[in-house]
């Protein structure tokens, strides 16, 4: 059997008592370290859980992933993953591998940031399609992102933009050697993503409705004991420190129900 087990946004306390029963009694125990991550560290997971755990990195789960489907053909394996566990495509990948391969697939959900947004004050029946903001270089400046943005505004939704996170992530010159070198760690913030979305707009003026004076709602370590919220311009967001990853960013509509308007509010900041 092979188990994907959701372990929430907070910390080792978040896993539902149904996913810590099955990682309990597994002969094998992995956990996926790079579509996301959790406020404490493997160490701390492991003391809690009561057992070993092997990290999975993304080489691991995008290119031997089916060494491990094939292993769970006879014994009982989970996957531990951040958030719920089919909140990426990764994911879902491996459970069609497991169906060709006929093993036994379960599912554990949990908590995770696309419904935990509403945190904020914002419906979640209000949000439109999810988008993700990636890392610039001096080279490669994607904007196509930004079009789904200005869909959702102009029909008067909101929408939640996944900032990107680098982890094991191998340098350009490596590329091209035997030997992989991996770039440092980063995950992207809420400053860096509206510093990307001002530019964005800057280059195109009035061509979408949203300016440099819209409404952006920065959120930082939800369903953590730490989690921060901040609503101001996207222009002032740029020099906001809203502390440690992870974080994500909210374009609200431009209508609110009073309500979210309330709501919001409370976190209004003129930084």
């Amino acid at each position: 059997m092979f188990y994907l087990i959701g372990l929430g946004l907070g910390d080792a306390k978040d896993i539902t008592v149904k996913g810590l029963e099955i990682v309990r009694k597994c002969d094998k125990v992995l956990l996926e370290g790079y579509t996301s991550i959790l406020t404490v560290g493997k160490d701390i997971l492991e003391e809690y859980y009561g057992r070993p755990l092997v990290l999975a990195d993304r080489e691991l789960c995008e290119g031997a992933i089916d060494d491990i489907l094939l292993e769970a053909k006879n014994a009982e394996v989970a996957l531990l993953v951040v958030g719920d566990p089919l909140g990426a495509t990764t994911h879902t990948d491996m459970l069609l591998r497991a169906k060709q391969f006929g093993v036994k697939t379960q599912i554990i959900h949990n908590a995770s940031i696309m419904n935990a947004v509403s945190c904020c004050g914002l419906q979640l029946y209000n949000f439109g399609e999810t988008v993700s903001i990636p890392y610039w270089t001096d080279t490669w400046k994607p904007d196509s992102f930004f079009e789904k943005i200005v869909a959702n505004y102009s029909r008067n939704l909101h929408t939640l933009c996944l900032l990107d996170i680098k982890v094991k992530e191998p340098t350009e010159e490596s590329l091209t050697k035997k030997v992989r070198q991996y770039m440092e760690p980063k995950f992207m913030s809420v400053k860096e993503a509206a510093e990307q979305l001002v530019q964005i707009i800057e280059n195109n003026p009035d061509a979408s409705g949203i300016y440099k004076n819209s409404i952006a709602v920065g959120l930082s370590r939800v369903g953590a004991t730490d989690q921060q919220i901040a609503v101001m311009s996207l222009d002032a967001m740029r020099s906001f420190d809203l502390g440690p990853p992870l974080h994500s960013l909210v374009i609200p509509a431009p209508n609110l129900h009073p309500l979210e308007m309330d709501y919001l509010a409370q976190f209004k900041s003129d930084s």
